[in-house]
């Protein structure tokens, strides 16, 4: 069974970034989009870092965080051949519920990607007055979009306005 890991978020958290579940290079290296080929932290690294990127996990959930977006994944556990979502088997959902009683001030989420949202509306609402989008995944299986094009949708999504 994979175990996802623990939410990113602190008390200024606005918007919340949903996942489904890390995938084997993320799982092996312990971090949040950690393969090399994910458009994730160049995205936000583009938004919100004048571009530059970072070379430490530490550094990048500094920078996350201070742009006021959390991450989490929609699954806890799950069996998985490989990294891809359409192989995912036994899922067991995270607890959604207590992450927003204990960080009230999410008011946005976003989703990375369709099985993101499909796993996290089989256990959750989506009509309890947060706003709730979905994005093109991040992962290079999903060549549909060229990153350029991923940006500008990402872009609009983590952009906050006054909540």
């Amino acid at each position: 069974m994979l175990k996802s890991f623990a939410a990113v978020t602190d008390e200024n958290t606005r918007i919340l970034v949903v996942g489904t579940m890390p995938g084997e290079a993320s799982l092996k290296a312990g971090e949040y989009y950690a393969y090399k080929y994910n458009h994730f932290w160049p995205i936000i690294f583009s938004l919100f870092n004048g571009g530059e990127a970072l070379t430490f996990y530490e550094d990048k959930l500094t920078l996350l965080l201070s742009a006021r977006i959390g991450l989490w994944d929609s699954l806890r556990n799950c069996r998985r051949r490989g990294s891809l979502d359409k192989d995912i088997t036994e899922e067991k959902p995270n607890n959604f519920k207590l992450l927003f009683k204990k960080r009230p001030g999410i008011k946005r989420v976003v989703f990375n990607g369709q099985a993101a949202k499909r796993f996290f509306a089989a256990h959750n609402r989506l009509e309890d007055g947060r706003e709730y989008l979905l994005m093109p995944s991040t992962s290079p299986a999903n060549a549909s979009k060229s990153f350029e094009e991923k940006l500008a949708l990402w872009r609009a999504a983590l952009t906050l306005r006054e909540y």
